[in-house]
């Protein structure tokens, strides 16, 4: 690698650490740059969530204060987490480049709305289950199951994990969004640590580039994590529906 590669893939993942740790989506920023300096777009992906290992387990450490409200129900989360994880990550290396490419672009379009409409669709749910909205679901049969499918979706798909992770909370009937973060932090750190077993068992992480962006990484996912608490609430959720459409529309025109 060149000074300049490490320069760009060094700040790329510091900015996705903290962008994780705050609203999701972070892997956005990693993940293109290692496509920039041509590395293939599953080794890209399977090297990014190494990569990104580190800052979701300082993150989740950072938001340990908030997690101490959910010992109820967070067992059962935290174990869906890692079935769907290792699931998502075999579904990966069982895909092919071109495949994968295409596929970018509708998964974060399918993230953002769901985070976007998760407030109404929850109330939906909430009437013609002729139950009141008096707490998060996420116990549930229904609840777990939607878990899953999220969790797979985050050891298959990285970038965008968050978004999906923080709308899938929501929608179960979590209301505050700094604990839906902590909890998006707890089970996405998860996703991460089986992911990164998977991908290395089966040779497919540069470990150069996903070396220099490990250090990186975890700075800007702690810093992430302790600065989310400082913003406002109705400021973080813009901010995530913003990022979720601005990178939606930037993948689209990839393939265009």
């Amino acid at each position: 690698m060149t000074a300049g590669e490490i320069l760009l893939i060094g700040l790329a993942a510091a900015m996705a650490g903290a962008m994780n740790s705050i609203a999701g989506g972070g892997t956005f920023f990693s993940f293109p740059a290692l496509l920039t300096i041509g590395v293939p777009p599953v080794v890209a992906n399977a090297s990014n969530a190494v990569a990104l290992w580190p800052a979701s387990l300082s993150g989740a450490w950072a938001c340990r204060r908030e997690l101490a409200r959910f010992r109820t129900g967070l067992a059962a989360l935290s174990l869906v987490a890692l079935v769907g994880g290792i699931a998502g990550g075999v579904l990966l290396l069982s895909t092919g480049d071109d495949t994968f490419s295409q596929l970018i672009p509708w998964l974060l379009l399918t993230a953002t709305v769901m985070f976007a409409a998760s407030g109404r669709i929850s109330a939906l749910l909430t009437r013609l289950r002729q139950r009141p909205v008096d707490g998060p679901s996420h116990g549930s049969a229904g609840g777990l199951l939607f878990q899953l499918g999220v969790s797979i979706y985050g050891g298959f798909f990285g970038a965008g994990m968050g978004i999906v992770m923080i709308a899938a909370l929501a929608i179960q009937g979590h209301r505050d969004i700094h604990d839906i973060n902590a909890l998006k932090n707890w089970l996405s750190a998860i996703i991460y640590s089986v992911a990164v077993v998977t991908f290395a068992v089966a040779g497919a992480v540069s470990w150069p580039h996903t070396l220099v962006m490990i250090v990186t990484a975890a700075i800007g996912g702690y810093w992430g994590a302790v600065g989310a608490r400082k913003v406002p609430a109705a400021w973080l959720r813009r901010f995530i529906i913003g990022v979720g459409s601005i990178l939606t529309t930037y993948y689209f025109l990839k393939t265009l």
